[in-house]
């Protein structure tokens, strides 16, 4: 684990730094303003901010708000596109469950956070649950699942795998 902080170091350009503590500044700012949660987030573009989010889940009452996840929709907005090839994320903190598989499907080329989800738990914001309920079989989780009408729902499924020119993702 040394050995990995130590070739971090290393690669940390005077970029990485900059676009680094303008995710942070964001963290800070959100939480001075009263508009959300302790987090930031910059995605870069050929070495250009392109889009740059603080979390606004409280006020915009949405869970999925984010710095991350408005940085996400920015970005792919400016690029007219819904993957992110080519972009890089940096972070205040390692992202949640549910910003990582949003940074997963838009294929980010690399993620870089500052604070851990240790740092986010000494805080009371804790998503280790959710990678422990993800690790279960469904019907040992803590929400209750139901499956239904999987037949019926084949249906578009079918229909799409039929679509000649459809765009793939």
């Amino acid at each position: 684990m040394v050995k990995q902080k130590t070739e971090s170091r290393k690669q940390m350009t005077q970029a990485n730094r900059k676009f680094m503590e303008e995710a942070i500044a964001l963290s800070i700012e959100s939480v001075n303003s009263g508009k959300g949660g302790p987090f930031g987030a910059v995605i870069v573009k050929n070495g250009e901010i392109i889009a740059k989010a603080h979390n606004q889940v409280t006020s915009t009452n949405d869970p999925t708000a984010h710095a991350e996840m408005i940085a996400i929709r920015q970005a792919c907005q400016v690029l007219q596109t819904f993957q992110l090839n080519g972009c890089e994320l940096y972070t205040s903190c390692e992202p949640c469950p549910m910003c990582l598989g949003a940074i997963y499907w838009t294929r980010l080329d690399r993620v870089y956070y500052a604070n851990t989800k240790a740092d986010a738990a000494d805080i009371n914001f804790d998503d280790q649950f959710i990678y422990e309920e993800l690790d279960l079989p469904i019907n040992e989780r803590r929400l209750p699942m139901v499956q239904m009408l999987r037949d019926e729902a084949l249906q578009a499924f079918q229909l799409w795998s039929e679509v000649v020119d459809k765009i793939e993702y």
